[in-house]
């Protein structure tokens, strides 16, 4: 229910946009919307997360990641520096599973790992704004991020013998898309892809340094795609 929502709710900005584009003699909405110096707003969405490991030595078997759909919320506080150019602060909250299996083991208890987070997010990002056409104003967005991973369980005695996958509890990364602002009559409704990339190594390895869980492991960062929906 929760794909099928978003997925329509897709579909109807993106019809809302072909009929600005090809839509003949249009109302200008909103037409003072961006001229203030800050503005205000907030988002949810979806994610899907992955991990990207490095391993110290070609095995020829890899860690298998079952992705899963999280979700995303938060708020926007955004600063306007000319017609084209805007900071924005996007912090919010993240959910997110992804699934490990580990090769070479007999029992499913000892190959599968639920790795459960929720990420608060600190976004710094540069949104780079075409001129409006109409009712709408596509636009790239980029920057860095700082995240706090609270499910990441880093300081826990217990580790992958007892059943225990151990991750970092802070996160930085950077993270780049594109989306397109859509003026209607009582707010701007903004869809957007991002591509989200961790820079830092998130593991926390096993107390044994020959763990058959981490002991082959060199790095473990995380990649990820959000489509956020954003209200101004």
């Amino acid at each position: 229910m929760k794909k099928l929502f978003f997925t329509c709710l897709f579909l109807v900005s993106l019809h809302h946009a072909n009929s600005q584009l090809f839509g003949k003699d249009p109302i200008i909405n909103l037409q003072n919307e961006d001229k203030d110096f800050l503005n205000w707003g907030y988002y949810l969405g979806f994610n899907r997360y992955d991990f990207q490991f490095e391993y110290e030595n070609d095995i020829g078997q890899d860690i298998l990641v079952e992705q899963t759909y999280g979700f995303n919320v938060g708020l926007i506080g955004e600063l306007r520096l000319n017609k084209f150019l805007d900071i924005r602060f996007e912090p919010g909250l993240l959910y997110t599973q992804r699934n490990l299996g580990f090769p070479g083991f007999a029992s499913e208890q000892d190959a599968i790992r639920e790795v459960r987070s929720t990420y608060i997010r600190f976004p710094l990002l540069l949104k780079v704004s075409t001129k409006r056409f109409n009712n709408i104003k596509p636009f790239l967005i980029g920057g860095v991020y700082t995240s706090i991973n609270l499910g990441a369980k880093e300081d826990s005695l217990e580790d992958n013998e007892s059943g225990v996958f151990r991750m970092v509890q802070n996160v930085y990364g950077y993270e780049l898309g594109f989306g397109i602002d859509i003026y209607t009559e009582y707010f701007k409704f903004t869809p957007s892809i991002r591509g989200v990339f961790a820079l830092n190594d998130e593991l926390v390895p096993d107390e044994d340094p020959n763990s058959p869980w981490t002991g082959n492991i060199n790095a473990m960062r995380t990649r990820g795609i959000f489509i956020n929906f954003t209200f101004e």
